[in-house]
């Protein structure tokens, strides 16, 4: 595969999505087709009817490895589906989280076991990881602030869950992000929406030159 892929991580309220937006709305106009977006758990037919499934806050019952599963189940296809066909095609695929997502949320936050959760992911995705993963750090209790303010009408089961469990997720990141130095890039997501855009589009550029011209602008 020629292509690369990019993961965008980071804790509720981080503002990673709506960056990525601003993000991929500066690179569409060079990129053109090469840039492929897309999102976890969704991406595909069946992996949006999984998250639909995952993400219902009425599915309070489900069960953390179920829960788990599901996820691990909607990255396999999205995989098949959409990543690899995109990665051979030499696209720059964008997605809005993947497997780390699952090693903090599910791992740590629902403390199934960070590396159960990490092994069984390797299994569903044989392997393949992002070449490059963003990750927006963001205090756990600033960005509850944020999702209380800004995102009422869209909270899901995730984003209700107590302080604490925010918290092992947040920690879980930084753990990742201190073990994975070369794939993992650190942003400060306290940081204006104007900077962190900056910062990330810098990060893109620079570690996937070939797909710009060669000043890398």
């Amino acid at each position: 595969m020629t292509g690369k892929f990019i993961s965008f991580e980071g804790p509720d309220g981080a503002g990673k999505t709506t960056a990525l937006n601003t993000i991929v709305a500066d690179l569409k106009p060079q990129l053109k087709k090469q840039l492929i977006v897309t999102r976890e758990p969704g991406g595909n037919r069946i992996s949006e009817a999984i998250r639909d499934i995952i993400l219902d806050r009425q599915n309070t019952e489900m069960d953390d490895r179920t829960e788990a599963l599901l996820y691990a189940a909607a990255r396999r296809q999205h995989i098949v589906e959409t990543i690899e066909p995109a990665l051979k095609a030499n696209k720059l695929v964008l997605c809005d989280r993947y497997i780390d997502s699952s090693v903090a949320y599910q791992g740590a936050g629902r403390e199934i076991g960070e590396q159960e959760v990490y092994q069984m992911n390797l299994f569903a995705t044989a392997g393949l990881l992002p070449d490059l993963t963003i990750y927006f750090d963001v205090p756990s209790e600033i960005g509850l602030q944020r999702i209380m303010t800004h995102r009422t009408d869209e909270i899901n089961r995730l984003d209700v869950e107590q302080l604490s469990f925010h918290k092992r997720v947040r920690a879980s990141y930084l753990k990742l992000a201190k073990e994975n130095p070369k794939r993992i890039k650190l942003v400060d997501a306290t940081q204006s929406k104007g900077k962190v855009v900056s910062d990330v589009e810098t990060i893109i550029r620079k570690t996937n030159s070939e797909f710009f011209n060669e000043s890398g602008e």
